[in-house]
């Protein structure tokens, strides 16, 4: 401080005219900048080190320094871990999420089982696919000429029959459910002017069955018009056409994205 004081009255006496010398003011705000500087590489190395002792008292002093009392409540928020660090806390979250995609993996094939049992239990057996990914448990009603009746989105009796079975096992899952409309890439007729409003049409029908008859909770439930933008198989031939024309109720998985993304490894280790 004595330094800025004489620097003031030289630039005084400078400017009245006692002195020739040359201006000397930029020293105060050159010592300025090097005491900041100092105190910046005291608080990075101290950061760095590993010691308590060494930063409880830095600080304590850097706290007194500044005009207020010592206190325990630090907030390290911005405080950047060393690499070792860093590495160990990313395993360990990385063991946490694969723990947990397997839970939920076992949840969903549970549930998978379930319904394929109701299905057997009824003489239904084959009537839907069971895929497991990223987003949950689909569960697909393939062919929708054995749902829904040509170019209609009236349910067919075995339709019916097919979700009267799997609605109470439905039912008891706390899982939000997608009901997904599909149709293969040909033009539908009157009175759908396209294939948005057919597959919209019969997913609406399921839900609507689902919900109505089946007593499945209609704020966890919605209905999906995907017209032929998502086919499942190439090619016009009329296997593949029927595997297009569908129907997916889908149980979607309410786990972290994280551990959603870790479910198509899990399902095809268990498969190769």
């Amino acid at each position: 401080m004595s330094v800025r004081r004489g620097g003031r009255r030289h630039a005084a006496e400078h400017s009245s005219g006692g002195h020739d010398g040359p201006d000397e003011r930029w020293m105060a705000s050159y010592l300025d900048m090097v005491t900041v500087l100092m105190c910046l590489f005291i608080v990075l190395f101290a950061m760095s080190s590993v010691d308590q002792q060494k930063f409880d008292a830095l600080r304590d002093s850097l706290a007194t320094g500044f005009g207020q009392e010592p206190s325990d409540d630090v907030d390290l928020s911005g405080l950047v871990l060393p690499p070792e660090l860093r590495a160990e806390d990313a395993g360990h979250a990385a063991d946490v999420n694969l723990t947990a995609a397997r839970a939920e993996l076992d949840d969903l094939e549970a549930l998978r089982d379930r319904l394929k049992a109701a299905l057997e239990e009824g003489g239904l057996a084959g009537t839907a696919e069971f895929t497991i990914d990223d987003r949950g448990l689909t569960i697909g009603l393939i062919g929708a000429e054995t749902f829904f009746a040509t170019n209609s989105v009236e349910l067919s009796g075995k339709a019916v029959a097919v979700l009267d079975a799997l609605t109470p096992t439905l039912a008891d899952a706390p899982n939000e459910i997608s009901v997904e409309g599909h149709a293969d890439r040909r033009d539908p007729g009157a009175p759908f002017p396209t294939n948005w409003e057919l597959s919209s049409g019969r997913a609406t029908q399921v839900l609507r069955h689902l919900v109505e008859a089946g007593g499945l909770a209609g704020d966890h439930v919605q209905a999906v018009g995907f017209g032929s933008m998502r086919p499942i198989a190439e090619g016009d031939d009329p296997d593949a056409l029927a595997r297009n024309r569908r129907v997916d109720i889908v149980v979607l998985s309410d786990a972290d994205e994280e551990v959603r993304a870790l479910l198509p490894e899990l399902v095809a280790d268990e498969h190769s």
